[in-house]
């Protein structure tokens, strides 16, 4: 890393160590949530981005990192032996090794989308046998106990809890860093890219494969026992499919081509939902449309979209790029305004209560609630909302292109092309359409 790098990131270190003292418990709460979905993340890129292992089956080792955390917390709780909860996550990071060797062994017999359906049954198969197995996983009421005192703080509070999950994101994020510039790391790039030319020269591939694999469920296991020290309980669904699928979404989302990356998707994410389950029960819908946005938009993802400027644009190239970016927000967000108005106007119409109340009116459609406000549903006014928004909007959207694609060369122009090394960072970019 270079004093460019180096930088930001203490600032963001610096940031986070006083993030505490300005959140209220609900946001300290989340900003636990979020590292923990940063590094669960971060061990999923490992695996995917490092040595293009798609997984869709990554739950099973964050699950089986919470349960073996739960037990060791249990034991601890009734005396058994004693043992210092900061410690914990190692036997997260124990389990999650061990079983990605074994798993690892047979999935990774295969390649492509062969290995992924081979992951996704293995994490169908613990999500199926979990509720039914009481003594290991509590059945579908899952298991739950208490932090202990250790090294002289209570860990009763969020703020402790923090501190912890702090420390080993930093830790786990640093190894998995380090681990890309080792040989073995350098080896994973290698099978990514061309895994007969390593075969060719004499590489056992699939005992490679097995070990880089094994190494992103070590620290997949650790997310999964934080998540079990900041709740204290668990249960199978912490196997479903849904699990996996969102570390996907996440890392794609955050762009899989860059190192923290992945780790800024699953934040903003995971805070996304947060806001937004609150507010609406559509919120899937809509952070499925953010990844379609993405994906066909900027593919590079969000770490990829902030390496490419930092690498393009001139020192003072920014002020090229303010009013433009300034106006492709108002454009957004003009689009967004009206796709939720009719999203939300829909689902008012659909739920139970509405449906009630056109019972009660005899089958009339009857006015509805929606942001404070009461809307006829076949006034022409209504609809002239979400139509306005929406024409207004993409009568804006080629100027703004056209505006961004001229600030864009202005600002980078002169900038020479920079060979970039191959590591885990490196994937093909595209400047912002």
């Amino acid at each position: 890393m270079n004093a460019r790098t180096i930088v930001p990131l203490l600032a963001a270190l610096g940031l986070l160590v006083i993030l505490p003292l300005f959140l209220s418990p609900n946001l300290l709460n989340a900003a636990i949530k979020m590292m923990i979905a940063a590094l669960f993340a971060l061990a999923f890129a490992l695996a995917m981005g490092q040595a293009g292992m798609l997984s869709f089956g990554h739950s099973a080792y964050y699950g089986l990192g919470a349960f073996a955390a739960l037990h060791l917390m249990r034991a601890v709780e009734h005396k058994l032996f004693g043992f210092p909860t900061p410690m914990i996550p190692l036997a997260g990071a124990l389990i999650g090794f061990l079983f990605g060797l074994v798993f690892g062994w047979f999935a990774t017999q295969r390649t492509g989308v062969y290995f992924s359906m081979v992951t996704l049954a293995l994490a169908e198969l613990l999500f199926t046998l979990a509720p039914t197995w009481n003594a290991l996983f509590g059945g579908e009421s899952g298991i739950s106990t208490i932090r202990g005192p250790s090294w002289g703080i209570n860990f009763g509070s969020d703020a402790d809890v923090y501190y912890l999950t702090l420390g080993w994101f930093v830790v786990s994020a640093w190894c998995m860093w380090a681990f890309t510039k080792t040989p073995v790391g350098r080896l994973a790039l290698a099978l990514r890219d061309n895994e007969q030319r390593v075969r060719f020269l004499g590489f056992n591939t699939h005992v490679a494969r097995t070990l880089i694999f094994a190494i992103s469920c070590l620290f997949t296991g650790v997310a999964g026992a934080l998540l079990a020290i900041a709740n204290e309980a668990a249960n199978y669904t912490i196997f479903s499919a849904q699990a996996s699928a969102n570390v996907v979404l996440q890392t794609f989302i955050g762009g899989a081509g860059t190192f923290f990356g992945p780790a800024l998707g699953a934040m903003i994410m995971t805070f996304f939902a947060r806001i937004t389950s609150d507010l609406t029960r559509s919120w899937l819908l809509y952070q499925g449309l953010i990844f379609v946005l993405v994906m066909l938009f900027a593919p590079q993802g969000l770490g990829g979209l902030a390496d490419l400027h930092a690498r393009k644009v001139r020192t003072n190239g920014w002020k090229h790029l303010v009013a433009p970016y300034l106006l492709c927000l108002v454009v957004g967000l003009l689009l967004i305004a009206g796709l939720v108005f009719v999203v939300e106007s829909i689902h008012v119409v659909l739920t139970d209560a509405y449906l009630a109340k056109r019972a009660a009116a005899k089958g009339e459609w009857v006015p509805y609630e929606l942001f404070g406000q009461t809307f006829e549903p076949f006034s022409p006014v209504t609809w002239a909302i979400p139509i306005m928004l929406v024409a207004i909007g993409s009568t804006l959207l080629p100027v703004a292109r056209r505006i961004t694609a001229r600030a864009w060369l202005a600002a980078t122009r002169d900038v020479p092309d920079e060979p970039i090394a191959p590591s885990a960072s490196a994937a093909p970019v595209a400047p912002p359409s």
